[in-house]
């Protein structure tokens, strides 16, 4: 993992506005997979890029049979419309969550 992108350089940035975080996601990929930032009245974050692992959800309940449940819930929940995107999540925020 190397943390190529510490917005601002040595100095951390402010990120003002969902649109420029947005770009910064966009620019992420195994090569710039790290990037601090921070948020006026929110605080400092890291988001970090993982990989997606090939193997199958399906190992993943055998192993642990609970999972499946989780799955199901969580698949009912936003069906119902209780779950968010993460484009829906940035979409959200306004400018006074950044001030």
């Amino acid at each position: 993992m190397n943390i190529n992108t510490l917005i601002g350089g040595d100095k951390m940035n402010k990120v003002m506005s969902s649109d420029e975080l947005m770009k910064y996601i966009n620019n992420m990929d195994s090569e710039n997979s790290v990037i601090q930032f921070s948020i006026p009245g929110k605080g400092r974050f890291t988001l970090v890029l993982q990989e997606e692992d090939n193997q199958s959800i399906e190992a993943d309940i055998k192993k642990n049979p609970q999972l499946e449940m989780m799955f199901k819930e969580s698949a009912e929940q936003y069906k119902n419309g209780h779950g968010v995107t993460t484009s829906d999540l940035l979409k959200s925020l306004s400018v006074k969550n950044f001030s």
